[in-house]
């Protein structure tokens, strides 16, 4: 799976067993979890290093998914934050933190 293939997925709704999970159809049709693509990622960030030292892979992760999630949030939200901040499960400071911290406020 590429960038592209990633780039050009669209989100679609989950079966009623699984409503807990993201789910993207990308071009070909195929359904692909947010953790999938995550892997595929990871994996290629990984193959890229070449052995080369790297330090705060955990912050790069958060920071490349906590953007987005935030963004998303706040439009489906109209950019009302207590219902984002309720959505989240975060304590409305936090989120109000968060949305600085990304320019996003």
């Amino acid at each position: 799976m590429t960038a592209e293939t990633l780039a050009n997925d669209t989100l679609s709704t989950p079966a009623n067993d699984d409503l807990h999970q993201l789910h993207t159809v990308n071009n070909s049709g195929n359904t692909v979890t947010l953790r999938d693509s995550v892997e595929v990622a990871l994996k290629n960030y990984f193959a890229q290093l070449d052995g080369a030292p790297v330090s705060d892979v955990y912050q790069l992760v958060l920071s490349e998914v906590e953007a987005p999630l935030l963004e998303q949030v706040m439009k489906y939200t109209r950019n009302n934050q207590t219902k984002a901040s309720t959505m989240l499960g975060l304590n409305r400071g936090t989120l109000r933190k968060k949305l600085k911290q990304y320019g996003l406020l």
